[in-house]
């Protein structure tokens, strides 16, 4: 079956459209709450489920984290580079550095952990694993369903949406210290001025909110490119575009959840 799209079918066609994209959103809803619960539950973190976790955890963080968060740090510290010598040309240097924090700590560095991660996974999914699982995400509650479940897809979203967590906070420690260096220099009198801001700039609603939104990143990363594929597996779906599954519902949702943070800390 070919992808179907409102804009290339009749109008005859698009109440059946519509009952499949919401069929879809709905599989990747529900294969998500399963493994949100699965990944809370104690029974899931058996020792074998251990093991196989702490594999996925090392090679979708540590193995990448370094260079990461070297690449990260060079981009941010060109980036901040430029925003404290323009705030400084045009007598805004009191702005500079709460306009980096906000800009590239609050917003650019968690989404672009989450698209790392998502373009990471994305080139490493097996696509035997995601037969082998395709079973076992269906509605089935057998002992064998939820074995399967637990131990082949769990661990990769959790070590996906670890992923997520972990390069966006390394990474965003790391962008804090390079601010500090660029406005106050090697000098600590700056300290006392630098937490102030940030402090102000960290209250309770956004320090809950930039959680939140990271968490969100990394379980829309987790969940929705394997989603895809075990939903064209398990209904038989053929697609002839060389775009990874899910590549675009992926991308609508994190751009989704990084507006709706905007728009709930700025209108």
């Amino acid at each position: 079956m070919r992808p179907n799209s409102f804009l290339y079918s009749q109008p005859r066609d698009w109440g059946m459209l519509a009952l499949r994209i919401a069929r879809s959103w709905w599989y990747m809803i529900y294969l998500g709450a399963i493994a949100i619960v699965m990944a809370l539950s104690v029974k899931t973190y058996s020792r074998t489920n251990r093991i196989v976790a702490s594999r996925f955890i090392y090679a979708s963080t540590w193995e990448v984290l370094p260079w990461f968060t070297v690449l990260a740090a060079l981009v941010s510290l060109v980036i901040i580079r430029i925003v404290v010598v323009t705030a400084l040309s045009y007598g805004l240097s009191a702005y500079a550095l709460e306009m980096v924090v906000r800009v590239l700590v609050l917003e650019l560095i968690p989404l672009t952990a989450a698209m790392f991660v998502a373009l990471r996974a994305s080139m490493a999914f097996n696509a035997g694993d995601a037969l082998a699982v395709a079973a076992a995400a269906s509605p089935d509650t057998s002992q064998r369903a939820q074995a399967r479940l637990r131990q082949e897809l769990v661990p990769q979203v959790i070590a996906n949406a670890f992923a997520v967590l972990s390069l966006a906070l390394v990474s965003s420690v790391i962008v804090l210290v390079l601010a500090y260096a660029n406005v106050y220099g090697l000098s600590p009198w700056g300290v006392q001025d630098y937490t102030r801001t940030v402090g102000r700039i960290f209250d309770p609603a956004v320090t809950i909110g930039f959680m939140a939104k990271t968490v969100a990143f990394g379980l829309a990363v987790a969940v929705i490119p394997t989603a895809a594929i075990l939903e064209m597996h398990r209904y038989g779906l053929r697609s002839s575009s060389t775009v990874q599954p899910g590549a675009v519902r992926l991308l609508f949702v994190l751009l989704l959840i990084e507006a709706a943070s905007l728009a709930m800390k700025y209108i």
